[in-house]
């Protein structure tokens, strides 16, 4: 089969990724992808820390390379950041415009291996309880979008000793009643 969508230029393999990151050892590395809304329409880009679970990101007018590496630019520039690892689609094609403005390395998984950022694909599943596959997010909110997000970094997790992701991202003891 002959590949039709053109190739992006791979920065860094998966394989080069830290142990630190792939042992969930310490926050800042980050894991992106794209939840989509209706087939041409906006998008949501998600960045999941690896460690805690936190949830940051927002509503894009498309899925184009410039609208998703805006969102993250504008997401990650006030958070600890050591690496960002994505899957192949042309919307992170401008890896490369990343590593230079945010200074960290993106490090791109193998083709077709959605688990190499299982704590993404995870959280986008939860996500999928407010927007469906096939609902149009064009006219959505980006409040409405951070209010969903808000919901799930507030949701306590197992793998988190039943701590939600926002106490271990921001180091502090909720009292959730």
């Amino acid at each position: 089969m002959t590949e039709r969508r053109g190739k992006i230029q791979i920065t860094h393999s998966i394989e080069e990724r830290p142990l630190e990151a792939q042992n969930r050892s310490r926050l800042g590395d980050w894991e992106g992808d794209t939840v989509i809304g209706k087939k041409g329409g906006a998008c949501l880009t998600t960045l999941v820390d690896r460690k805690s679970g936190f949830l940051c990101g927002g509503k894009t007018a498309s899925k184009t390379a410039a609208d998703v590496s805006a969102v993250i630019e504008k997401s990650l520039s006030d958070k600890d950041l050591r690496t960002i690892t994505v899957d192949r689609g042309k919307e992170f094609s401008w890896a490369e415009k990343l590593e230079k403005d945010l200074r960290t390395k993106v490090y791109f998984c193998l083709p077709h291996h959605p688990w190499e950022k299982g704590s993404n694909e995870n959280t986008n599943g939860l996500l999928r309880d407010f927007f469906p596959k096939g609902m149009s997010i064009d006219k959505i909110s980006q409040a409405e979008v951070q209010k969903r997000f808000n919901a799930l970094n507030f949701r306590p997790r197992k793998r988190l000793n039943w701590k939600c992701p926002a106490e271990v991202f921001y180091s502090v003891t909720l009292h959730l009643i």
